[in-house]
C-alpha cells in the first residue's frame, strides 16, 4: 500500500492507500507532505487505511452506525468506515472517490467533535481582504454557484467549511480538502471568520442580520453529523452555540451573479 503524509489544518493526517486511483484523489485535494516536511519528528493525529473496491454506487440510502465498546462502524451501500472510540485510527473501505471523500468528511467531522476543536459546515466559504466569508444552506440552495461567482477571490470550500475553534477562542476557516467542484488546494491556508451568510436566492439581493440564537438553530441542520452518542451530540451543540454567539450571522438574498459582495463589502 502506498503512504502518504497530509496536513489538514493543524492535524496531521497519515494514509495508507490500497490503489493508485484513490491515492490520486487524496494527492489532487490534500496538502501532502513532501520527504523533508514529512520527516520522522511529525507524529500524525489521524491514522486512515483505504480499501478500494467495496460495495455499490450510492443510492440516497443512510448510514447505519454501531458502537461497541472499542470501536464505531460508519455503514452506507458505498462505504463502510470502522474507528477507534477517538477516531485517530480508521479503516475506509469504499466504492469510488465520491465514496471516499464522504467517508472521510465522516471521519474527520466525528474527530473535530469529539476533541471539541471544530466543525465541517456544509456550505462554501471565501475570502474577501483577509477575512472568511461562509456560505450555508440547504442542498441546492448555490452554495457552491456562489463559490464559483466569487472568483477570482481565495475559495477555502465549495461544499464543507472547515470551522476550527483556536485556543482563545477566536473561530478561523481553514482550507477544505473535502471539495465538490474545485479540486486544488486553496492558496491561504486559513483566514478569520468574519460572517456567517444563510443563503435565499431571489430576485432582491439585501443581506439581513440574524440573532445569535435564530442562527444558532439554522447552523445545527447545515453541520456534518452522524449522531450516536449523547455526549457527542452535546459537544456538537456546544460548538454551534460557540460560533453563533461569535460570529455575525446574515440571511443573505442574492441573485446568481456577483452583486451580493456589494452587500457584504
Amino acid at each position: 500500500m502506498d503512504q502518504l503524509l497530509t496536513l489538514v489544518g493543524k492535524s496531521p493526517i497519515s494514509f495508507q492507500i490500497e490503489t493508485p486511483r484513490l491515492k490520486a484523489f487524496i494527492c489532487s485535494r490534500f496538502r501532502v507532505m513532501d520527504d523533508q516536511e514529512a520527516d520522522e519528528s511529525i507524529s500524525a493525529d489521524i491514522h486512515v487505511q483505504i480499501f478500494d473496491h467495496y460495495g455499490t454506487a450510492f443510492d440516497d440510502g443512510p448510514v447505519t452506525i454501531t458502537e461497541t465498546e472499542h470501536e464505531v462502524t460508519f455503514s452506507r451501500c458505498d462505504y463502510k468506515l470502522v474507528t477507534s472510540l477517538d477516531y485517530s485510527l480508521a479503516e475506509m473501505y469504499v466504492y469510488d472517490e465520491f465514496a471516499l471523500k464522504h467517508a472521510l468528511i465522516n471521519l474527520y467531522s466525528s474527530w473535530l467533535i469529539y476533541r471539541k476543536r471544530g466543525l465541517l459546515i456544509h456550505s462554501s466559504c471565501v475570502v474577501q481582504d483577509e477575512k472568511a466569508f461562509m456560505f450555508a444552506g440547504p442542498s441546492g440552495a448555490g452554495k457552491s454557484t456562489v463559490a464559483a461567482l466569487s472568483l477570482p477571490r481565495p475559495v477555502l470550500s465549495d461544499e464543507a467549511t472547515f470551522l476550527y475553534v483556536e485556543d482563545d477562542g477566536k473561530v478561523m476557516v481553514y482550507d477544505s480538502p473535502f471539495r465538490s467542484d474545485m479540486e486544488d488546494p486553496c492558496v491561504l491556508m486559513r483566514s478569520p471568520l468574519s460572517g456567517v451568510h444563510f443563503i435565499i436566492q431571489s430576485m432582491e439581493v439585501k443581506r439581513t442580520p440574524v440573532r445569535s440564537g435564530d442562527g444558532f438553530i439554522e447552523l445545527l441542520d447545515k453541520v456534518f453529523y452522524w449522531r450516536h452518542n449523547d455526549l457527542e451530540t452535546l459537544k456538537m451543540i456546544s460548538l454551534c452555540k460557540q460560533i453563533a454567539e461569535q460570529v455575525p450571522l446574515y440571511h443573505l438574498y442574492f441573485q446568481k451573479n456577483d452583486t451580493f459582495w456589494e452587500r457584504i463589502s
